[in-house]
């Protein structure tokens, strides 16, 4: 017998409190007992979240009594045998801005359904109904999400309301996040497909018409690419339209992406006003959207095999987050420059941006990118003051394998192909029929055999000396045979004591000391408090700096530090600035995207 669908329901029932209530109602409970889980984590963010630590109290019900409840372990609840259709009623605690959880109070609600609704064990594939329900405290709020209607439903959402949406599984139920309240909002359509700009906070003046103007470019360019010949965008698979939920704060900065819409957090000073010049943050801003909408195609569809389907109890390890994550911040900024809302100057400006952020990172002598995919989990989620020193992105490293990469193809085809034809075969054999039937996963060691399929060109020897070693990746040369330069540089002349810091109070923090530099060799160590260089008094950055600038490399400084609460002094040799500052420019014609 075809199960009925789950019931959630959803009220945002205390706003001073920050918590919502959520029910959820099982038409066909396992009658020895039905098991509840709380994901563990949110795809996307790789990191055990423990969401459920935010659910404060739970109560299950069947045909009106009260029924017993065991939770089983951190994530899981167990309600006791029962004989009729199972109401489970909890509150979960809502006080995360980020992209990730859920947030509430008087002036919005946000959520991701992967920290709001448990799934039932064994009917995950079973489609599920959610019932937004308006707050009592505001009657003007509106909903944003993807999330389709539940047409034929009574009480069926219509658009931006309150109401029933439909979810063919639970897969799909956490994977439409849900903004509420009146945030500043405009819609515009590329290729047929609708798109929604949504913007939470406080904007004055926001420009909603020429961010939907740049925005549109990008989505279409991105369309264009995957389909050339139909330009049919990915989410109609599943949805009606796309949505974008920016969070608009002081210092924010973030995205994660969903298979029809993305959550975004963004600085309101990066975002442009009425009648002003587009603040120099815009294009970062626009990266952001750029780079989330790819994910629509890359990562949401196209998966590594280790994420078909996800697990969501546990860590999901693969090696390729150095294509999912790392080949999407190749084209974010890319497509900036072929939708044209950038130009090539512009684009070669953040292209050495990039250079800049693999060279400063002594860990990419240590840590290959496919290792860095694999720790993901334990080592680029949760970084630390020696991580600079250990650790490799695979966001900015695999960007620049992923230009390496479309260089070596140009070469090798004579420009016939490029890493384009790989993303369009990966789409056709991976992605555009993710949702529809048995998902398929890209396998672990796939990469060379399917870029030799889709260009003819031999990678293997590319990929094993720059994913799997940590050899540095030729740019220079292969630059130059696209007439772009590639040159490199200290930023300035001041010797230098090879640190990272961050202000303090008392001081001058040391955020990373950086190995084999000056101040590592001596003694100095991260977390010391610098409070003095030469027997002058040092409060900040720029107070050493200006002491930095009496001095040239080889000379002897001392440092004294609190460590902890003791005083300490250290000599150091000052070293050199290393040239870590990248510069590109076109020396000829030549063809950057």
């Amino acid at each position: 017998m075809k199960n009925e669908p789950i019931r959630y329901q959803v009220r945002l029932t205390d706003p001073a409190g920050h918590r919502y209530t959520v029910r959820v109602t099982i038409a066909q409970p396992d009658p020895h007992g039905q098991s509840l889980r709380l994901p563990a984590w949110i795809p996307g963010s790789y990191l055990i979240r423990d969401f459920a630590r935010q659910i404060e109290s739970l109560q299950a019900h069947c045909n009106g009594k009260p029924l017993p409840v065991l939770k089983t372990d951190s994530d899981t609840w167990r309600c006791a045998p029962s004989t009729g259709p199972l109401t489970v009623e909890y509150t979960v605690y809502a006080w995360d801005l980020s992209v990730r959880g859920a947030h509430f109070d008087e002036s919005h609600a946000f959520f991701n359904g992967a920290s709001l609704f448990l799934a039932v064990a064994g009917q995950e594939s079973t489609p599920c109904l959610l019932d937004i329900r308006p707050p009592a405290h505001a009657r003007n709020w509106r909903v944003h999400t993807s999330l389709p209607a539940a047409t034929g439903q009574p009480n069926a959402a219509a658009p931006l309301g309150f109401g029933t949406y439909l979810a063919g599984n639970y897969d799909a139920l956490i994977d439409f996040p849900v903004e509420i309240g009146t945030p500043q909002h405009i819609s515009f359509e590329t290729h047929g497909a609708v798109h929604d700009l949504v913007f939470t906070g406080v904007v004055p003046a926001l420009d909603l018409r020429r961010i939907a103007n740049d925005v549109q470019k990008i989505c279409a360019a991105q369309i264009e690419l995957f389909e050339p010949d139909t330009r049919r965008a990915p989410f109609l698979d599943s949805a009606r339209r796309y949505v974008f939920l920016v969070m608009v704060t002081g210092d924010g900065y973030g995205g994660l992406e969903h298979r029809a819409s993305t959550a975004l957090a963004t600085r309101r000073s990066d975002l442009p006003t009425r009648g002003c010049a587009a603040p120099e943050g815009y294009t970062t801003f626009l990266g952001l959207v750029s780079h989330e909408y790819f994910h629509s195609w890359n990562v949401k569809r196209i998966k590594p095999a280790a994420f078909a389907p996800y697990d969501l109890s546990r860590r999901n390890h693969t090696r390729l987050l150095w294509v999912f994550e790392g080949f999407t911040s190749y084209y974010d900024d890319l497509m900036l420059l072929r939708a044209g809302v950038i130009d090539e100057p512009a684009y070669l400006k953040l292209l050495a941006r990039s250079l800049d952020q693999v060279a400063r990172a002594g860990g990419r002598h240590k840590q290959s990118v496919a290792e860095s995919s694999f720790d993901a989990w334990t080592r680029y989620y949760k970084q630390d003051e020696n991580s600079p020193n250990a650790l490799v992105s695979y966001y900015t490293k695999g960007s620049l394998v992923a230009l390496g990469l479309d260089l070596e193809i140009r070469r090798q085809t004579g420009r016939t192909h490029g890493l384009d034809d790989v993303l369009r075969l990966l789409w056709r054999r991976y992605g555009r029929d993710f949702y529809q039937g048995k998902p398929v996963g890209l396998a672990e060691g796939a990469m060379p055999a399917l870029i030799a399929e889709a260009t003819g060109a031999d990678v293997d020897d590319f990929i094993r000396r720059h994913v799997e070693e940590c050899k540095d990746i030729p740019l220079k040369a292969a630059l130059a045979r696209e007439g772009i330069t590639l040159t490199a540089r200290a930023e300035h002349a001041r010797p230098t004591l090879a640190v990272r810091t961050q202000a303090d109070p008392g001081g001058l923090r040391l955020a990373t000391v950086h190995e084999h530099g000056p101040a590592h060799r001596s003694g100095l160590s991260a977390g010391d408090l610098v409070v003095a260089a030469d027997h002058l008094r040092i409060t900040d950055e720029a107070s050493l700096n200006r002491l930095l600038d009496h001095h040239k490399p080889g000379d002897r400084v001392v440092v004294h530090v609190f460590r902890r609460d003791e005083l300490r002094h250290y000599a150091v040799r000052l070293g050199r600035p290393e040239p870590l500052h990248h510069t590109l420019t076109r020396s000829r014609h030549g063809a950057t995207a």
